[in-house]
């Protein structure tokens, strides 16, 4: 099934309901980057948005970056968006590697302006992290929510070498598991501090970086990034984004 038509049958079915956000409008997103591309449906959210994943490349080093776990942090949104672009224009980055983009992770969060998905859970607290705390705001149970299970099964299929989730507004590089190397190399390459702020209860730095091992990276830009355009973003972090699948070597 097609992305265009697995969303003309949500919406028959009253399960999608469209909103005015320019970020949401998938169908028209990705041209053919490279011959490898696959561009697929990873889940669903509580109201029935897809949930889309791009994977571009063959290799066998691959880097997942994702955005918007938390729907009112969203300028991760057109940033990977335009990532998606420079590696179609530049596919030699892809030489040896795979990128995994899941570009909105909590569309009903994103439709709604919240933080959380439409059930108020904080889809950063609901991961099976050894050291995830129960409650109605981080989840009854761990992977409660459609949309963490998604990107759960992101992780789980792709197995990534490392991660970059985007988010607002603390204005750092953060980072879980063992990432202080990543963290450090894609600080060369904007104006971001690498600063450890720790690992919450349950969030996904946890789970993926100190639970599985996996270097993880918290990307903090700054809260008025929102405002600006696809293209200032990418000057400000693009170079930071291309150091992150590069690692460990240098952007040209």
């Amino acid at each position: 099934m097609t992305v265009c038509t697995l969303i003309a049958v949500l919406t028959f079915a009253g399960c999608y309901r469209p909103v005015s956000y320019p970020e949401l409008a998938d169908t028209d997103v990705y041209p053919t980057i490279v011959r490898a591309a696959r561009y697929h449906v990873v889940g669903t959210s509580v109201e029935g948005r897809p949930i889309m994943c791009l994977v571009l490349g063959q290799g066998s080093d691959v880097a997942l970056i994702m955005a918007t776990i938390h729907g009112n942090e969203p300028a991760g949104t057109p940033l990977v968006r335009r990532l998606a672009t420079h590696l179609r224009q530049h596919p030699e980055i892809l030489d040896g590697r795979k990128v995994v983009l899941l570009r909105l992770a909590n569309p009903d969060g994103l439709a709604h302006k919240s933080r959380y998905n439409t059930r108020g859970v904080d889809l950063n607290r609901n991961f099976e992290a050894a050291n995830r705390l129960n409650s109605k705001q981080s989840g009854l149970t761990a992977l409660s929510e459609p949309e963490s299970r998604a990107i759960r099964q992101v992780i789980v299929q792709y197995r990534p070498d490392r991660i970059v989730t985007i988010h607002q507004p603390l204005a750092c590089i953060d980072y879980d598991g063992p990432a202080q190397e990543l963290a450090e190399h894609m600080g060369q390459y904007c104006a971001l501090p690498v600063k450890k702020l720790g690992a919450r209860p349950g969030s996904l730095g946890s789970y993926a970086g100190v639970t599985l091992g996996i270097p993880i990276i918290t990307f903090e830009m700054l809260g008025s990034d929102s405002q600006l355009d696809s293209e200032v973003l990418w000057q400000k972090y693009g170079r930071a984004l291309i150091a992150a699948i590069l690692y460990p070597d240098p952007v040209q």
